[in-house]
């Protein structure tokens, strides 16, 4: 049974997480939109996409260090101001360098809305059901990505993608006062942890023992790829795609990402208890990145794929792909309570990497082929496809020699 102050921490970390959810996704339905009004190509495109994760990642260490220092609560709702900014950046940008700067900006504001979860379910929760509880605010959090699909490109149609980002600006603002004013960083009755000043020796030698923890690489190495795998479909290139390939318009286009966002909720909250049910992490992983694997190879493989089984197979990556919540676990397990933050967000680190790899690298691919009055060949996608296949498969190699982690026994 959640208690009062339970539920009003749970509620709050879902708007702020669904907030990030709906700027690192809201390009994609606006994306073809985006090409014609700001005169940019796939690669522009691209590389707007890896801003917002790049300044993420820049982040990490820096609020992993926050979090241990002055606690979730201030270090989240101080950021969050600064994807206001980008928010209303983005409204009035007119070429792919404002386009960038306010992507950056974006994720810059939300590099801590994520980890913040894992902080503070961690030091509210039994550890047993981490995952449990991760998965409901993980999974809630998905209204952010359903506002940047069929919402959003109907707020497009009637005012604008510009003054829907103005709007968005307000909401954003408004969560981050409420986030200060009613969060806090533990529960009643729980000792804090210690935060007392640290000298720059301390906080390297303390981001020095994250790093050194035995069993962490492996770990990096597939949630490097398995987010990343997802969202570089789900928020760049499943909208130009769908545009280019099939002759979807915006409306049409944001119907289909909303049901790949709805197979991903579904897939949060059935991969959410399997990990105390089968009382295993690695193996669920492997299962479901084995489903993740061969849904990229069948996009990528297979010629002139028809309408229907091109978005199934879109949804299904969607739905299959939901454990990376089950890693960030496994990545939690390994770290004491004094390092959690610095801890969970040097995990993070890793599913930033990629997610600002994969939207460059296949922005170039596609960019690189043959275009017909800006409109992309089937082709050039089927090899963004493979390429992201490519390092997810390396990914998933890496962690099959990891060792698994037991959540009854962590």
């Amino acid at each position: 049974m959640l208690t009062p102050a339970a539920l009003r921490l749970l509620l709050l970390l879902i708007a702020v997480t669904a907030a990030s959810q709906f700027y690192r996704t809201s390009g994609g339905v606006i994306a073809p939109e985006l090409m014609t009004d700001l005169r940019i190509g796939p690669e522009v495109l691209g590389l707007a996409s890896s801003a917002f994760f790049l300044s993420l990642g820049v982040a990490q260490i820096p609020v992993g260090i926050l979090f241990d220092r002055v606690g979730a609560r201030r270090t989240v709702s101080g950021m969050t101001l600064i994807a206001v900014l980008g928010a209303l950046l983005h409204a009035v940008a007119d070429s792919g360098t404002m386009l960038v700067l306010s992507r950056a900006l974006l994720g810059l504001g939300s590099a801590a809305s994520f980890m913040s979860v894992v902080v503070l379910c961690s030091r509210w929760f039994p550890r047993d059901r981490l995952s449990l509880t991760l998965s409901w605010v993980f999974a809630a959090s998905q209204i952010g990505i359903f506002l940047a699909t069929t919402p959003m490109a109907l707020g497009t149609a009637v005012i604008g993608w510009r003054w829907t980002f103005v709007a968005t600006a307000l909401a954003t603002a408004v969560i981050a006062g409420v986030f200060f004013w009613l969060v806090r960083d533990d529960p009643p009755g729980r000792t804090p942890p210690p935060r007392e000043p640290e000298t720059l020796r301390q906080i390297l030698l303390g981001i020095r023992e994250v790093w050194r923890t035995p069993g962490l690489g492996r770990i990096l190495a597939v949630h490097c790829f398995t987010y990343a795998s997802m969202v570089t479909v789900l928020g760049l290139w499943a909208g130009p795609y769908l545009s280019d390939v099939h002759g979807l318009d915006a409306v049409a286009r944001g119907n289909v990402l909303f049901a790949m966002a709805a197979a991903q909720l579904v897939g949060i909250l059935f991969y959410g208890p399997l990990d105390r049910l089968f009382n295993t992490r690695k193996w669920i992983v492997i299962a479901g990145g084995s489903g993740t694997l061969l849904t990229l190879l069948l996009l990528a493989l297979l010629p002139g794929l028809a309408l229907v089984p091109a978005i199934v197979l879109m949804v299904m990556l969607c739905g299959i792909t939901s454990y990376s919540l089950i890693v960030v676990a496994h990545g939690r397990s390994l770290f004491p309570d004094h390092l959690a933050g610095r801890g969970v967000t040097t995990v993070n680190i890793a599913q930033v990497v990629g997610s600002a790899f994969l939207p460059i690298l296949t922005g170039f691919i596609v960019g690189a082929g043959p275009a017909d009055a800006l409109v992309r060949p089937e082709s050039a996608y089927r090899l963004a496809f493979g390429a992201i296949a490519f390092f997810f498969a390396l990914g998933l190699a890496t962690y099959l020699t990891a060792k698994d982690v037991k959540p009854r026994q962590s």
